[in-house]
């Protein structure tokens, strides 16, 4: 995507090398930039803990932004930052209460949203937490290891048991 077609490019193009050369203004019209991108990354994934996870998540940026050294990245570093944030904070404020549902669009049928909300309060945290980074966030298995900070296998064997458990769960729903 051109910079020239995207406001948003040039605003992070003009903003980091200045942010990272320690510009207060810069940074912090950059941070002021991303947050409701990070909002609402936070919303998805942690839920009733969002703001906390938006916060932890605007720190770790604001501590890494000097490492970052290609402004093309930006979005990807925010939103692999954000995620991971988000997801530790939900772990260590939840400890396994489940509040980590994803926000579901409501389609044209209003009891489609019922049945998947059923189905995901069915399923463990943790299957709920890597359907959510892959349905809605579309992470990678790469992706997901990095930011639930486990093995890419254990990625592999969670993602597996969270279909089949959905599956099953949607099933026993519609018939």
């Amino acid at each position: 995507m051109s910079t020239v077609n995207n406001p948003s490019a040039l605003t992070v193009t003009a903003l980091l090398p200045h942010a990272q050369a320690g510009d207060r203004a810069a940074m912090n019209d950059l941070l002021r930039h991303i947050a409701p991108f990070v909002g609402r990354l936070c919303r998805a994934v942690a839920r009733r803990h969002s703001s906390d996870a938006a916060q932890e998540a605007m720190l770790a940026i604001y501590r890494g932004m000097g490492g970052l050294r290609e402004p093309s990245a930006f979005y990807s570093w925010v939103r692999a930052v954000t995620v991971r944030e988000a997801v530790r904070t939900s772990k260590r404020l939840c400890k396994g209460t489940g509040d980590e549902l994803p926000e579901i669009a409501q389609d044209s049928n209003p009891l489609t949203f019922v049945h998947i909300s059923d189905v995901l309060d069915r399923l463990s945290h943790q299957h709920r937490q890597i359907l959510t980074l892959r349905a809605v966030y579309g992470l990678n298995e790469q992706e997901m290891a990095i930011a639930l900070s486990v093995p890419v296998g254990t990625v592999r064997s969670r993602l597996h048991r969270a279909r089949g458990t959905f599956s099953a769960a949607w099933h026993e729903i519609h018939t």
